[in-house]
Order: C-alpha cells, then structure tokens, then sequence
C-alpha cells in the first residue's frame, strides 16, 4: 500500500503543510475586489504545485526530492482560533451551501441489495460529507499545542498607490495585526517575511511602481522583495474568461457579477511568484529551521545521560496540581522547539525524523501531565507510522490514545478527538479493516452534536456494508440511527435518504417494528415536504400491521387518510393490504354438468364426486346413438375451459381478514370482470394480458372498464361490511353473465373508509401444465376463465326435515323436494348416496305417518329377514320409469335418515337427470347435495349371552345400557330380537327385564333376561315367552309394539349389520338385537317435529361368551329308587349337542370308569373308606343329611355303607365307551348313554370327555371338553313286608 495514494495520505498533504500568513493595505484589497475577490483568493489558486520536483535535506546528508508541495495562505486576522459557536455557524452554513450545490435525489428508486453490494466507498457515501469532514478538522486550526498550523512565513503587501510604502510595510508586522498566539508567546515572531509591491496597471503607470520597488531593495533586501502587476487587461483586448477564470473555478472562487481584469501575463506573473516563494523561500528557510532544531535537541536531550537529567529534572513536577490544560510552555522551551522540529519535518516528508521527536516529546508531555500536548503528539505520531507504511499495530495504538487522552481532557479538546477520529477511521478504511473504522465512527458519534452525529453514523454504515462479509443489519441499523438524527437536526432530506437507503435491508424479512418504523417516517417527511404521491406509496407498506398495538395502528391509519384526503383526488392502489385478501384460497364455484345446492358442495373433492357419480354418469360410448357418431364439434374439450351457463351466478368465495385491531368499513367490493366475444382468437391465450400497474392513483383505460364493469353483458354483486378488529370473513362474490362469450374473472376490488380504491388480480397461470391426477381438481387460475353458454335446464333440490344435530340412534322421515327452474323437462332422474347407513329413499306408496306406520298389526305379515349380511337397498336409487319434471315444476319424495355412530357425518348426494336436448354437448346433468351434521351421543347398547347350565336351547343375556348423553334423557321402550327363530322371556319372579324405564344423563343400567331357540323345542316351566318382541314400556299411550321387519328398520338393520360384520370378524354371530327408545325432554324435539323423538339401537352378531365350538348338556332323571337285592341298577341317560360355530365340526364322546389303585395298602377303618372315595373317579361323598330331611329309618331296611377299598366300583358305564358323530353348523344332535350303578347313594356322572375338530378352510382345529356335573341319586326301594298266613 502507497500511502501517498491513500485518502488519508491526500488529506495530510493538503492539510498538514507550511502555513503563511498573509497582511496587506486597504488599497490591495480595493485593486483585488476590482476581480471579485481578495489577495489571498487571488494567490491560492497557485498555491498547489503538483510536480514541484524540489531536492530536499533535512538533518541527515541524504536528499529526497519533493514532488507535490502546498502552502496554506491566511490573512493574520485569520490566524486564530475559532470558538465553539463560531464553529458550529460556520459548518451549518457550509451544510446549506452543500445542500444548495448538491440537493438529494429523492424521487428515484431506492437502491437494491445487488446494485449496493457492487458500490464504491465513493458511490455509497455522499461526496459532501466528506467536505463537510474537512471543514470539521479546519475549525481546529491554529491550536496552541500544535506547530503545523503556525505560520512559517509572512508575506507583507503594500500597493503602489499607498502613501510611503515603506513606512507601510514596517507598520505591517505591528503587534495590533498579528495573531493572538504571537502576542500570546506560543508563536515564535522570528519568521521568514517576504514584501510584495502589488501594481494596478489601470490605476497608475509602472515608473512610479519601479521606483517604489527600488527603493523595497535597499531597505529590505534584494532577495526579499517581489512586484506583483495586476488588472493589466485593457478594452479591446481579446478576454478569454472561460480560460482565466479555471482555476478559481476549481476553487470554488468565482463571482459572474465581476469582470475579469487579469491577462494572461497577470496570471503568470503570480505563479512564478508563488512557486518562487515556496522554492527559493520556504522550503530551504524550513530545511536550514530544521537542521538548527535537531543539533539543539540532540545536544540537550538525545543521549543517556540528557535522557537521566531530563528524568531527574522532571521529577519534582509529579507533586504539582494537574491542571485541564497541562502547564505553558512558550515557543522558546525545549519542547516547543522539538514540536516545531517534528513538524516541519513531518510537513517536509521526513517522516522518520518527525516520528523520532514526537516519541521524545511524547515522554515530557506524559511527565508534565500535558494531556492535550500529550495527545498531540501521539495523533502525530499515528499519522507518522501511517505515512512511513510500518506498525500498523503502533499506528493504531497511538491513534487510540490520543482519542482517549483527547476525551480525558474535556470540553476544550472535544473537537481534537474528532479530527484524530476521522483520521484514525481514515487510516482502518485505506488498510481494509472497515468494521473497526465503523466502531470509530461510532465513539465520535456519540461526542459530536445530533448533525454531527448523523453525518458520523452515516460513515459507520457505510464501512458495514463495505466490510467483508457485509454486515447488512449494522448498515441498516446506523443509518436509521443516522436518519433519525438528521430529522432531529431539521434535515428531513438527509434524514430520507438515509431511510430510503436502509429499506432494502428491512424488506422482505421478520423485523416488522423497524420495518414500519421506516417506512411511516418516510411518509410522514415526504408528506411534510409535499411530496403526497410517495407518502401515500410507503404509508401504504404499514397499513397491515397486526404486530402493532392499537394506537400505533390508528396513528398509521389516520396519517393515511390524512394524506390522501390532503391529495384531493381519487386514489386506486393495486394490492392494497388492507384488508388482507387470501389470494392463495379463492374458490370459483361454477357450474357445468356439474351443479351444486349450495357452496358447501364445493369443498368436496372432485375425485369424491367422481367415485360416487361413477355408477350413474354413461360413459361417452353410451352417450353416441351409433358407432358412427362423433364427439359434437362443440365438444368443450376444444377449448379446454370450463363452462358455465349465461343466468346463471359464478361465485367466487374471497376470504378477508383484518389483520389491525381496530374496524375498518369496507365497501362495494366486487369482482373485476370481462366479457368478450365468442371468437375463436381470443381463446388461444386464455390469460388476460393485464400488466399490475405498480404506481398509485395512475391506472390505464383498461383497468377503469374492469373495475366499473359493463351492466349490459353481466351482472355484479357488490357487498359492504364492517370488519371487526382481527376477524376473517368469507364473502362470495357473483357475476352472472348475460351473453354468450369468453367470461374472464380478472381480480377483485373494494373501497376502504370512502377514500381508497383497492384492486387485487388473480394469478392467472395457465401455461404450466401438471401430471393428470385421477383425485386432481383444475386448478382455481384455470376456473378463472370460463365460457358462456346459453340457457340450459336445471334441478334445484333439498332435503327438508335434515337436522343440524341429532343423536345416535335418531330415526326420522325426511322430504327431498325438487323443482326445475328451467322451461325444458328433465328426465330419467337418477339419485346416489355415498352412506346408505344414514340416508334410504323411501316409496311414495307407503303409509307415511310416522311412527305410527312402523306399528306392528295383529294380521299376520310376511317375514322380510334374512340371515344374509349383503341383502340391503343399493346406493344407487332410480325414480319410477317414465317419471319426468317439466318446466317449472317441482315434486318431492320421501327419504329415511338414521345415524348409527357418533361424531361428525358427512353425506352427499348427486341426483342424476337428462334433458331432451343436446346442448353444446351436454345431454345430462348432475345436482350434488353435501350436508355435515353432528351425531350425539345417546344410549350405548351391549349384550353378554351366556349359555344356560340347564337347558340347551337357552340362554341368560345382561343387556348393559350407558346413557352417554351430556343432559338428555331416554325412555325405553321395546327390545326385539330379528328373525322368528328367538324368542324373549323374562326371569322366574320377574315381570318385565328392567324396572327403570328412563335412563337418565350419565346413568348406566344393567337388565337379565332369557332367550330361546324356538327351533322344536317347546315352552317349558312356568317361565312368561314374549316371542321376539318386548315390550318395556308401561305406559298406556307408548305401548304399542314397532315391527321391526318393516321398512324402513329392516332395511337400516341391514346396514348396521354389514356395517357391525366388519367389527365382530372371528366371532361366532349368534342373533341380533334392536332396542328402541324415545327421547325425554330433548332439546331437539321441536326441529323433529314430531311429538317424541323415534331412536333405534342396533346390536348385530352378538355371540355366546366363551369360545368352545361345541355346546353340551347330560340329561336324565335325577332320582332313581331301585330294590338292590334283586339286581343292579341300570340308568339310561344322553348328551345333547350343539354345533354353535359356523363350520362342520366332528366330535367324539367317550366315558371311562374307576379303576382300583392296588399300589396302595388301605386300611378298614373309616377313614380309608373316606379317602378310597376321594380317588374314585365320578364318586363323591354327598351327605344326605345336609340338603335332605331324613325321617326315621324304617324297620327291616338295611343302610348302605360305601364299600371299602377291596369292593367293587359304584357305578360302571355301560354300552361303548366312544362314539363319533358329524355336526353341520347350529345343528343338534342326542347321544344316549347307560351307567350300571351297584349301591344306592349320589354320584356325579362328570367321567366323560367330549373331543372335537373344526372344519374351517381346509385346516381343524382341535378341541377338548371335560364334562360338566350330573348328580344321580339313587335309592333303595323299601321291602314290602309279608304277614304269614
């Protein structure tokens, strides 16, 4: 790096060089201003020398030659310090003269993310600023701790026309004209002078001017003294002023009121004069001022034992009071001496000799406690290790302490950390490291005035952004805190750009608060300075801020209406935010073939719609009369847009929401719509070709005519609502077209409080093609534009009586009624339900007063079930043959409706129909009907059928009733068992099977019963048989029996049960059950419409608990009485069985005896008797005592005793001992068996075993079964006793 071609560099050789003052007589200015402007302006333009090519030597023998030089002219008046007020005027005047010069540029488009990444320092920061930065560091100048500012040489001017110009000249460098420093003693008054004689030459003639100047000679010297002659241009003289007046141009001193009166020669004559001076003059008057200092400085200070003595001198100073200002020091103390060493050394390049003594230096003034000298010297420091390319560590440390030093002093060396800040950011920016040439800008931000300030974080920013990576947050972030100082300093300008500039790092991302924070302050000063158009533009980005509170959102608000009621014009804004339009869920609904009852149709699937109109719509072969037909020619497959019907309404469903907490009233909103000709050229494109005009309030002629519509070919729907703080509403929007043609649904518009017109286009993409997907819907861009077709016949349908809610269980008849609002007749109606479980079309012949219909009659009826899970009515219903609705006609029919689960339930319908017409290639059409309605839950019905230890046939079942209603109650009515196998009884000492009639909300019931198989087996005992029907209710009004056999029971009974089949897979389905029930007091009789709510449960294939295949039961007498004295006893008894599973199954019944264990030794006392029975197998020692009344023992009737262990058994089987037998499914069948008992007693007959295998797709399955108790008592019959004759 060259720190020469460095800003900073730059910088330090214009301001960092030889000062010189500058003192003349009035009659100079007065012959100066004859051009516009004063000695010292007429002088500096030639005070630059670019390539001066000087050699130079300072204190070592080597020369360097100089190739840039610069002198800085002053008038003495000027030579002195600024105070802080004076300082602060003049920079706010230079930043008006800049803000004249170089007004921002406002109306152009902010910058973009890309374009700012790719700019220079130069292109991103202002070039104003940093004049502004210059004049910043000037207001410093001539300080008294720093030599480079004072003068070095003096130039004394005196005119030709003054009386005694050399008495002039020696009352020139009086005390009353110097400096305050020089009178101060912190300048010292021994510079060079130089005395110029200025000659006007329209004034007098050049003999007095040549004498004058002779006698300058003898008096100061030969060497000292110049003539200038100025204002040598007579008239008549060729006057090139473009060519004389360049460069004061370039300087900025150039006045048009004034002519020019310098020739060419004029100007001549000053630059040879100027580069006299600074050649033969300064440069070696600063040369021989630097060899001087240095051989006094390294005779009195350089050395060990000068640097001992200085330490040892200085010593006594720690005890003395620091002052803020540090001890005086005059011109002539050893380190005014060495400051003035370093820099003329540092203004001559010799940037090594002026690093050493302000290292030197830098020592005394840390000791001397000088703080301000102290950091003087260390910014010089810096700045020396800047120029010299080296440590760039020391660099940067010097600068820092002398910014903190600076900031230690106070007040008074403020502005001294702001130059030395400047530099130091300068220094980090020329090196690349602009993150902490940002942290500078920042610390001087937080020292300087809000202008300042602003001007200094607006640098900051500018480094982020320029950092590597760029650090886009701390861009933005300085420069709103840059914009809102500039507004703070009234510069509402400055302040909006630098806004402007931060927008694209705060769009499109989640920061919202700063986001809405500039964007409102942006509008709010473009409203202020008049500019309403952008005001409006940006106010508009904020409008939708539901993150805000509602203060801050109606300050938002009212600023908007603010300005444009300020406007005074009408004001269209595209993709106005408020409200919030869901673009991304607008819905067309149209209709085609296809028509719909109401909206809710549409949110079903189209696949849905297809699958269940599959079985009705006739495919396109069934649609042509013969093979040789072809697709009509206005098959609307040429097109391939959807159709719609002229009359009849498209609807478009538009969600808003109000994302603001506030309402807001919105008005006529409506679509934007076209309606072109049916030509075949404008259905190629499909698309409108509407570009979204960005600008606001400037709309093209195309767009007026979509957004006020044309009455005479469709019809618009417009709404007003108010829309609450954060509520969403869906408003359907309708064009009913009223010719044929191309209908293009373009957007949407509205009016906002009366003030603002909003419109918003659809996405219209119809050139990118998807993958056909069978469940796939168009896409709703291509439902957009739809061509017209004339009248065409339509159904309109309902379904009356259809409640909202209703409970699990709920029967009702209900009325579809439909009418054809069209002049032409339909016919062959056809009607498909997707759940025949809730919905059943009844017949108009039958008896439709409900419940009364669903009476059972005393005549007898034929049976209607069957076992046969799959016979149900189809899903797909056709209306009698030759039923045809004529124009403007209506007919209704009769639909059941029963829901059998709770929760949510969705049906549709389509209803199928055909004109007599073709038209466009439309022969039918379909009418889908979609309604959601909520099952509650009611009665919760179970069953438990346990097999029946006595009797085969029969069986205890515990019905188990849960009300799971929230506050409903249900009363019971009847219980039926389907088919006439079955039949229902109540318990022995029971009259009905639950004493609680009403089930209250919450309360769970449990009821016993019995059923029987009625297939041949008789009533038996004194049991009460209801047959298949009970009734549960008492009371006289409700106790008419229901058949259930009638339809429409039966038919959903079927539904339940092919529904109920897939639950209970694996059971063994025994019989089905239906409870029916009546609602007490529900809150939904009076939408019925019926006295009492109907409700039929249904439980389908219960079965027997347990899961053995085969069901068994001994049967036989009891009680035997039997003489043993003449023979054994012989018992014929049987084993009934049951095949209860549904395959065959094959089954083996065998029996075994007692056989004596001879392994034990037994005793003869009792007690072996007793433990011989416990082994016995079928034997067990039943005290009679216990369950029977023994009367007294009759005479000659001998006891039995239990035989001892070396008797025979008691009991034997007799006959075979297996037997095999093949049971076909709920088949029986009786195996007799015979046991030969030898001792009267009570013995149980369990010694048998039942094994079993099912049949059951190709594989058995093996079963074992013990058998169960039968008890046999037999007794002895009593002798009869003989009297002898």
């Amino acid at each position: 790096m060259d720190p020469i071609r460095t800003y900073l560099g730059r910088l330090l050789l214009e301001e960092i060089t030889p000062v010189v003052m500058v003192i003349t007589t009035p009659l100079v200015e007065v012959a100066c201003q004859k051009n516009g402007f004063s000695f010292v302006d007429m002088l500096l333009p030639f005070s630059l020398f670019p390539r001066i090519d000087v050699p130079v030597r300072t204190a070592s023998d080597q020369p360097y030659r100089l190739q840039m030089f610069k002198l800085r002219l002053f008038y003495a008046s000027n030579i002195r310090k600024q105070n802080y007020e004076a300082a602060e005027e003049h920079l706010k005047r230079v930043i008006y003269d800049l803000n004249e010069k170089n007004p921002p540029d406002l109306l152009s488009e902010p910058p973009q993310l890309e374009t700012a990444l790719t700019k220079s320092e130069s292109d991103l920061c202002p070039a104003w600023i940093k004049t502004f930065n210059k004049e910043l560091i000037r207001t410093i100048s001539f300080s008294e701790h720093e030599t480079f500012d004072h003068p070095v040489a003096c130039i004394l001017v005196a005119s030709s026309k003054d009386e005694e110009p050399i008495s002039k000249f020696m009352d020139l460098f009086n005390m009353d004209q110097t400096p305050p420093l020089l009178n101060e003693g912190a300048m010292d008054p021994k510079m060079l002078k130089h005395y110029v004689l200025l000659h006007d030459n329209q004034d007098s003639s050049t003999e007095n001017a040549a004498s004058i100047f002779a006698e300058m000679k003898g008096t100061f010297g030969q060497y000292d003294c110049k003539v200038l002659s100025i204002n040598s241009l007579r008239e008549g003289d060729e006057n090139n002023n473009d060519v004389l007046w360049l460069p004061y141009r370039n300087y900025g001193i150039l006045d048009h009121n004034k002519k020019c009166c310098l020739n060419t020669d004029d100007l001549n004559q000053i630059r040879e004069f100027m580069q006299d001076l600074a050649t033969n003059h300064i440069i070696p008057y600063m040369e021989q001022k630097i060899r001087v200092l240095n051989q006094q400085v390294s005779a009195t200070r350089k050395g060990f034992r000068n640097q001992i003595k200085n330490l040892w001198w200085r010593k006594g100073k720690d005890d003395v009071p620091e002052a803020s200002d540090g001890p005086t020091y005059t011109f002539s103390s050893i380190e005014s001496q060495i400051r003035i060493l370093g820099d003329y050394a540092f203004m001559l390049r010799d940037y090594e000799l002026a690093l050493s003594n302000y290292r030197l230096l830098s020592t005394d003034y840390k000791l001397d406690k000088a703080w301000k000298r102290y950091a003087g010297v260390q910014e010089m420091s810096g700045l020396s290790y800047f120029m010299l390319d080296q440590s760039r560590k020391e660099a940067e440390s010097c600068m820092e302490n002398a910014f903190t030093t600076y900031l230690k002093v106070g007040s008074s060396a403020q502005r001294n950390a702001t130059r030395c800040g400047l530099w130091w950011a300068e220094m980090l920016k020329a090196r690349g490291q602009y993150r902490d040439a940002s942290s500078v800008y920042t610390r001087i931000s937080n020292e300087e005035p809000t202008l300042h300030a602003a001007m200094m974080l607006e640098q900051a920013s500018c480094c982020y952004l320029l950092s590597r990576p760029p650090m886009l947050r701390k861009y933005g972030f300085h420069l709103i805190l840059a914009g809102n100082r500039y507004y703070m300093s009234d510069q509402k300008q400055h302040a909006i750009r630098a806004y402007r500039n931060a927008l694209f790092v705060y769009r499109d991302n989640s920061w919202s608060y700063i986001n809405d924070h500039v964007h409102f302050n942006i509008g709010r000063w473009y409203g202020s300075l008049g500019a309403l158009d952008v005001a409006i533009k940006h106010v508009l980005e904020i409008l939708a801020c539901s993150h805000q509170s509602q203060p801050t959102q109606n300050l938002f608000l009212n600023e908007f209406f603010h300005f444009v009621q300020s406007a005074g014009k009408r004001f269209d804004v595209h993709k106005l935010t408020l409200p919030a339009i869901n673009m991304s869920s607008f819905k067309v609904i149209h209709e085609d073939h296809r028509t719909y009852a109401s909206a809710a149709e549409f949110d079903v699937r189209e696949s849905v719609w297809r699958d269940l109109e599959e079985e009705m719509i006739p495919t396109a072969a069934a649609i042509r009369t013969n093979w040789l037909d072809s697709q009509p020619k206005s098959s609307l497959k040429k097109y391939d847009y959807c159709i719609c019907v002229a009359g009849e309404a498209v609807k478009v469903e538009v969600e808003l929401k109000n994302p603001l907490q506030i309402p807001i009233p919105i008005s006529e909103i409506s679509l934007m719509c076209d309606l072109s000709d049916n030509d075949a050229s404008t259905l190629d494109n499909g698309a409108p070709s509407l570009s979204a005009d960005q600008n606001i309030g400037h709309m093209g002629s195309s767009v007026y005519r979509l957004m006020d519509g044309d009455d005479s070919l469709f019809n618009l729907s417009k709404h007003d609502l108010v829309l609450g703080g954060g509520e969403t509403k869906r408003v359907k929007l309708k064009v009913t077209p009223k010719v044929e043609g191309i209908l293009k649904i373009v957007g949407v518009r509205w009016t906002l409080s009366d003030s603002v017109v909003g419109y918003r286009y659809f996405e219209i993409n119809t050139t990118k093609k998807k993958k056909a997907n069978k469940g796939a819907r168009n896409s709703p861009g291509k439902n957009l534009i739809l061509r017209v077709m004339k009248g065409i016949p339509k159904l309109e349908g309902r379904i009356d009586g259809l409640p909202a809610k209703a409970f699990m269980g709920d029967l009702r008849l209900l009325s579809l009624k439909l009418k054809n609002t069209s002049e032409s007749a339909v016919k062959n109606i056809k009607m498909k339900i997707n759940n025949p479980r809730c919905l059943i079309p009844g017949n108009l012949g039958d008896d439709l007063r409900f419940p009364q219909c669903l009476a059972k009659n005393n005549v007898h009826e034929e049976e209607r079930y069957t076992d046969n899970k799959d016979t149900f009515k189809s899903c797909l219903f056709s209306f009698a043959e030759g039923n045809a609705v004529q124009g403007e006609e209506s007919f209704s029919w009769p639909i059941w409706f029963h829901c059998g689960t709770p929760g949510k339930v969705s049906l549709l319908i389509s209803i199928y129909y055909e004109m007599e017409n073709s038209y466009g290639g439309m022969t039918y059409r379909t009418l889908r009907m979609h309604h959601i309605l909520e099952v509650l839950p009611s009665l919760d019905v179970s069953f438990v059928i346990s097999p029946c230890p006595l009797k085969l046939k029969e069986y205890l079942v515990r019905m188990d009733i849960v009300n799971h209603a929230l506050s409903e109650c249900f009363s019971l009515h009847q219980l039926s068992c389907v088919g006439d196998k079955w039949a229902i009884s109540t318990l022995p000492s029971c009259t009905n099977i639950s004493s609680v009639q009403t089930v209250l909300a919450g309360q769970a019931l449990s009821c016993f019963f019995k059923i029987q198989d009625l297939n041949g087996v008789t009533n038996e005992g004194g049991s009460t048989t209801h047959g298949s029907d009970m009734l549960i209710a008492t009371d006289g009004s409700r106790n008419s029996l229901y058949d259930i056999s009638k339809s429409p029971l039966i038919d959903f009974h079927y539904q339940e049960r092919h529904h109920q089949c897939k639950l209970s897979e694996g059971s063994q389905s025994l019989l089905d059950f239906v409870l029916i029930s009546n609602a007490v007091g529900s809150n939904f009789e009076s939408e019925a419409g019926y006295d009492h709510q109907f409700l039929s449960h249904h439980a389908c294939h219960c079965s027997v608990v347990g899961n053995s295949s085969i069901s068994w039961l001994m049967g036989g007498p009891h009680t035997v009485h039997h003489n043993f004295s003449n023979s054994i006893c012989e018992v014929d008894l049987h084993i009934d069985l049951r095949n209860c599973s549904s395959n065959q199954v094959n089954v083996q019944v065998s029996t075994f005896d007692y056989t004596p264990d001879t392994s034990q030794n037994p005793s003869s006392d009792s007690n072996s008797v007793s433990d011989l029975s416990t082994k016995q197998s079928g034997w067990s020692d039943i005290s009679l005592e216990n369950d029977i009344k023994v009367m007294s023992t009759p005479r000659n009737i001998q006891r039995y005793h239990k035989p001892t262990s070396e008797s025979a058994p008691p009991f034997v089987w007799s006959g075979s001992s297996a037997m095999q037998l093949s049971l076909e499914p709920a088949c029986t069948a009786r195996v007799p068996l015979k046991v030969c008992v030898f001792a009267p007693g009570t013995y149980n007959l369990s010694n048998y075993e039942l094994l079993w295998k099912e049949e059951a797709a190709g594989l058995s399955v093996p079963g074992t079964g013990r058998g169960h108790p039968f008890y046999l008592t037999v007794l002895e019959r009593p002798h009869l006793e003989v009297t002898p004759v």
